[in-house]
């Protein structure tokens, strides 16, 4: 699923299960940081990095550990970037090289109804009027919980490139129901290098066996061609 929003030269793997064999596979330094986690946890964790693994063994990178760091963000190897994401019966984690991509940033959730009054919470009024007519067209999609996925995708890019953090309301997103795709117009101003190119950040989704997931890339060749993908509603 995720490879389809996110294609080459980015590697992407997923997985449905957890494996007692990706808790045995943890390198020391991981398990220590999980070591008092109860087992749904331990297993999350241990499945999100042995998918991260196997993306970095495409690009004919060796597997190391992956540690988190900062409000738990993994810890990439030198000239790599990538962002992990774990939801109930899906984990999922992309990687690319850092001569190709500033960030990359991935969300998986349940295409489910937000828990009450997070709606509220996590949108802009505007947000929330859009959703409403999406939500009056197109019922099959929870698009309270895209918006939500959408914008967890666009704090995992902005995050690691300007080390400040993003309140919900900082990001104006608007999706596209037909193309599959997402706009996050961010309104914090970052003077960094990246800044200009942070103000607007283009995304993708979909939404496919019980789940919503969202995707963004940012390229250092803007100018790429885009691969085109369905939403695949249903």
């Amino acid at each position: 699923m995720i490879e389809e929003l996110i294609p080459p030269p980015a590697s992407a793997a997923h997985t449905f299960l957890d494996r007692e064999s990706a808790v045995r596979a943890l390198f020391p330094e991981e398990a220590a940081a999980v070591a008092r986690a109860l087992p749904k946890r331990l297993h999350e964790y241990a499945a999100v990095r042995m998918c991260a693994r196997r993306a970095m063994s495409a690009l004919g990178v060796a597997a190391v550990a992956l540690v988190p760091g900062e409000r738990g963000a993994p810890r990439w190897p030198a000239g790599l970037v990538g962002s992990m994401t774990h939801c109930a019966g899906y984990r999922a984690a992309v990687v690319g090289r850092v001569s190709d991509y500033r960030g990359l940033g991935i969300d998986a959730e349940p295409n489910a109804p937000l828990p009450d009054d997070v709606l509220e919470v996590v949108s802009l009024p505007g947000e929330r009027a859009r959703i409403r007519e999406l939500a009056a067209s197109v019922p099959e999609v929870r698009w309270d919980r895209l918006l939500f996925s959408a914008k967890e995708a666009v704090f995992k890019v902005w995050y690691p490139l300007t080390g400040r953090e993003l309140d919900f309301g900082d990001a104006d997103v608007l999706i596209d129901p037909d193309a599959g795709t997402f706009t996050a117009h961010v309104g914090v101003p970052d003077d960094g290098p990246d800044g200009d190119r942070l103000k607007v950040l283009e995304g993708r989704w979909l939404c496919r066996a019980g789940l919503v997931v969202t995707a963004v890339a940012l390229r250092r060749t803007p100018d790429v061609p885009r691969w085109g993908v369905s939403p695949e509603v249903g």
